[in-house]
């Protein structure tokens, strides 16, 4: 039995984008797209049965007409192959109460053959061209449906949020234990696992985060422990079972630059003992979009800085590349800077995402006015941290305290709704 596993679609996600004349859409839209569909082709003809989504299709709880039409084209060529797609929901799926659907919703309701949604912390059982498997479904967790209002009432978001991690861990644990030794059976989450390594999907989150332990994913009792959320692909445990962040298919900004992005595919003997089926584990690039930073130091003796900025481009790869472009010169220097030649330089880039100067006693940052238009909250206040050279733990306090606003925020609008 082969297993598909990729996370954090993003469909929507739009910025670093320009418009294509022949289909009117962003080619970021594009891009995401394209993704998804070489791990379509893949799995028709790599013989896997079944794909998983680890959480998050959207960009956000509301995508658009399209955004939905062009993802269900590629889950029906799925379908009418026979092969079994597993949606799990992530926090960008959720809606703002929990009374309203979430953004994956219409596939069960309209009973779209062969594709399942795991929308609750349960036990799934799927058919697939070379038998069943279980699917522990760990989705983004509703507040609401896991700790009552009145069951929180008092608390300090910390305990709330360690209240809800105890909750998650609890039923993990009860879920495993009832699950049928004779059918492999595998673990799918969108959480942040205790000591993955973050990136954008920090300053991309629509609420507060919730951590756990390697150890509340690690039974003995699954195969495979198939992860969401982060969009760095990792390992972080590498023995039966492994537990494994996919990672995006695609890179969001410039956090995600060296990251490498693709899916995992996961074979299973299901004849071997329970905890023992994995045979074979492999991890497959895509070509994604590049995003390439060009850093130049300027001399102050030199006479012609706008050369040596050219030249510094010219070092790089920057064709059909997501470009930025960071000089560092004196005021002297500035005043001989011709930016528009350095705009005709990065011409064979597929968007210039900014260029930005620091200057010896100042700081000024140009940033693009599409890309200053998408920026998220907390990727406004990484930028504005990033500029007075804020880092280390105090850039770590000001971050965790701006995502408990956001996620009081959240609350808020949830009991509200």
């Amino acid at each position: 039995m082969r297993v598909l596993h990729f996370s954090d679609l993003h469909i929507g996600v739009e910025n670093y984008g320009r418009i294509d004349p022949e289909t009117g859409l962003s080619t970021r839209l594009g891009d995401f797209l394209d993704s998804l569909d070489q791990v379509v082709e893949f799995s028709l003809s790599e013989g896997v049965d079944l794909v998983l989504l680890a959480g998050d299709a959207y960009k956000g709880r509301d995508p658009s007409q399209t955004h939905q039409r062009e993802f269900a084209k590629r889950l029906n060529r799925l379908s009418q192959a026979g092969i079994p797609s597993f949606l799990l929901v992530g926090n960008h799926d959720l809606p703002a109460a929990s009374s309203r659907a979430t953004a994956v919703d219409i596939f069960p309701t309209l009973e779209v053959a062969n594709v399942h949604v795991g929308n609750n912390l349960e036990t799934y059982k799927i058919d697939t061209p070379s038998g069943r498997i279980q699917v522990l479904a760990v989705p983004w967790p509703r507040r609401s449906a896991i700790l009552s209002r009145e069951a929180s009432r008092g608390m300090s978001i910390e305990q709330v949020r360690q209240a809800l991690e105890d909750r998650l861990t609890d039923g993990i644990e009860r879920e495993a234990n009832e699950l049928d030794p004779n059918i492999p059976a595998i673990i799918t989450a969108h959480v942040t696992v205790n000591g993955a390594t973050v990136g954008t999907e920090r300053s991309m989150m629509l609420g507060q985060d919730h951590v756990l332990l390697v150890s509340a994913l690690n039974r003995p009792q699954v195969e495979y422990v198939a992860l969401g959320h982060i969009h760095k692909h990792q390992v972080l445990r590498s023995d039966p079972p492994m537990v494994v962040y996919s990672g995006s298919l695609q890179r969001v900004d410039f956090s995600e630059e060296d990251d490498e992005k693709g899916f995992c595919v996961v074979d299973l003997d299901q004849d071997a003992s329970q905890g023992n089926r994995m045979t074979n584990f492999a991890f497959h690039k895509l070509d994604a979009r590049s995003f390439v930073t060009v850093d130049v130091s300027i001399d102050p003796l030199d006479v012609d800085p706008t050369a040596s900025v050219i030249r510094a481009i010219k070092r790089k790869e920057i064709a059909d590349a997501v470009v930025r472009v960071r000089i560092t010169l004196t005021a002297e220097s500035d005043a001989h800077l011709r930016e528009n030649e350095i705009r005709d330089a990065l011409e064979p880039a597929h968007f210039i995402s900014s260029i930005s100067r620091e200057i010896q006693g100042a700081r000024r940052t140009r940033i693009s006015s599409t890309e200053g238009e998408n920026l998220q909250p907390m990727q406004a206040l990484g930028i504005y941290l990033d500029s007075k050279k804020i880092d280390g733990d105090r850039r770590e306090k000001i971050m965790r305290k701006a995502e408990e606003l956001i996620a009081q925020d959240s609350v808020e609008e949830e009991e509200t709704a």
